[in-house]
């Protein structure tokens, strides 16, 4: 029997989920729903990794493509938060942990990723399959902020986004925010990669406010 991602709750949010990857390996987790923005194979499968911030397993994207993203498969999420504990481990091209909110689908999304080989962390809309970065409040021009993303270390990336306004938080510091009003309904959560990174994941989790 599959488990739904979100589950309904009576409290402060209208409802919140969690999943930590821990009931099944060498497959995509069940409950998600994975494709690629461009071109390239995405490869989606959780593994056993001793390392994991929750053992025993880790959902891991081992493929090459433009951008890999799998989505949940569970209620949709207007305004809340997506968070997700994340190891980039190898890429010479990148090394991207990346977290999707309101997604319509795989070429209509917005995205926050931390690169541990830039060493940034950068908010984007993806609109048509096009990906653009968008501004920082208070700052006009520019791309995401510096950050220490160290590879091979696990690392907390967290979005709240109400409304048109978007927070980002990485390893509980508050980094920055964004406004842009391009999605503004409810819309699946996931996770995201980009070009050749092996990017490991546990712990993810997302919830909508009242």
């Amino acid at each position: 029997m599959k488990t739904p991602l979100v589950l309904l709750l009576t409290g402060a949010s209208a409802f919140a989920g969690a999943e930590n990857f821990d009931k099944s390996t060498g497959a995509p987790p069940k409950g998600w729903s994975s494709g690629v923005t461009g071109s390239g194979t995405a490869k989606w499968t959780v593994e056993k990794d001793d390392t994991a911030p929750s053992k025993p397993n880790v959902l891991k994207q081992s493929g090459e493509a433009d951008y890999p993203i799998i989505l949940s498969d569970g209620s949709a999420v207007k305004d809340g938060f997506v968070e997700v504990k994340g190891k980039a481990l190898d890429g010479k091209d990148d090394q991207a942990i990346g977290v999707v909110w309101r997604a319509k689908d795989k070429d209509n999304y917005y995205v926050c990723r931390a690169n541990a080989l830039e060493g940034n962390v950068v908010l984007y809309k993806t609109e048509g399959g096009k990906r653009s970065s968008l501004d920082i409040v208070g700052r006009k021009g520019g791309y995401g902020v510096k950050a220490k993303v160290a590879p091979k270390e696990w690392h907390t990336l967290r979005v709240e986004f109400k409304g048109d306004t978007f927070t980002v938080i990485l390893d509980g510091k508050e980094l920055f925010k964004v406004q842009d009003a391009t999605f503004t309904g409810a819309g699946k959560v996931g996770l995201w990669t980009k070009a050749d990174s092996v990017t490991v994941f546990d712990d993810f989790s997302s919830g909508e406010s009242k």
